[in-house]
C-alpha cells in the first residue's frame, strides 16, 4: 500500500525530508547507497534542498531513472538540470545514462548491467498523460519485463532511454513527487493503480506519494 503525503506548499522540503531520511537510513546498514532520479519540471527544488541535507553523499552512487537522446548540455536532457540542482553541490558517484552512444538499445543493456540488483531509493514524477520514467503510453517499453533499461520510440520531441517496471519494481523505496493540481486526476489514477496509464502499472509495495494535488 503507497503512502500518501498531502504537503500543500511545502512540498519540496517535505520530499527533500523524505527522501535524506531514506538514504540516511540505508547508509546506516550499507558502505554505499543507490538513489536513481527522474528528471521534470518539479524536482530541481527538491534537490537543491536536498544537497544541503546532512546525507553522506560521498557514499552515494547517483543513477538516472530516464533520459532524452540528445546533446551533452542540450536543455532538453535530464542531466543538464540534474547537474545545477545536486551534481555541482554534492560528491555522490554520477552514472549517466550514455544516450549519447550510436547503439542505443546496447548502450542501455550496459547501463543495466552496471545497476545494482535493487536499486536502494528512486524518485519518480508523473506526466499529464499518465506516464512515469519515460513509460509513456502506447510504447513497447512500457511492457517490457525481461530488461532493467529500454529505449522508447519517440516522444514529445525526443527518444528516451528508460528504466523499465522490472527496474523500478524492486526498489527499496519509490517516492513519487507530484505537483501541481493539473496532475489531481492523474493522482487518483495512481493511487488506485489504473492499468490503463503505465505509472498504475508500477508496484506501490514500497512506495510514498508527496502531492500538492490531493
Amino acid at each position: 500500500m503507497m503512502r500518501i503525503i498531502n504537503a500543500g506548499p511545502d512540498l519540496s522540503v517535505t520530499a527533500a525530508g523524505v527522501i535524506a531520511d531514506a538514504l540516511r537510513d540505508r547508509a546506516a546498514l550499507h558502505e554505499r547507497v543507490s538513489f536513481a532520479v527522474s528528471g521534470g519540471r518539479t524536482p530541481w527544488s527538491v534537490f537543491r534542498l536536498l544537497s544541503r541535507d546532512t546525507v553522506p553523499w560521498n557514499r552515494v552512487d547517483l543513477y538516472q531513472v530516464d533520459e532524452r537522446v540528445a546533446p551533452l548540455h542540450d536543455p532538453a536532457r535530464n542531466r543538464t538540470g540534474l547537474t545545477e540542482s545536486l551534481l555541482e553541490r554534492v560528491p555522490a558517484v554520477f552514472h549517466a545514462m550514455p544516450v549519447e552512444a550510436h547503439d542505443l538499445v546496447a548502450a542501455a543493456d550496459s547501463y543495466a548491467s552496471a545497476l545494482p540488483e535493487s536499486l536502494d531509493v528512486i524518485h519518480l514524477g508523473l506526466g499529464d498523460d499518465g506516464h512515469t520514467a519515460s513509460l509513456v503510453p502506447g510504447d513497447a517499453a512500457v511492457l517490457v519485463e525481461d530488461r532493467d533499461v529500454a529505449v522508447t520510440d519517440r516522444y514529445r520531441g525526443h527518444r528516451r532511454m528508460t528504466l523499465t517496471r522490472a527496474a523500478l519494481n524492486r526498489a527499496g523505496l519509490l517516492v513519487w513527487i507530484v505537483a501541481g493540481t493539473d496532475k489531481a486526476e492523474m493522482v487518483e489514477r495512481l493511487v488506485t493503480g489504473d492499468p490503463t496509464i503505465p505509472a498504475g502499472l508500477v508496484s506501490q509495495d514500497r512506495a510514498v506519494l508527496i502531492t500538492d494535488s490531493i
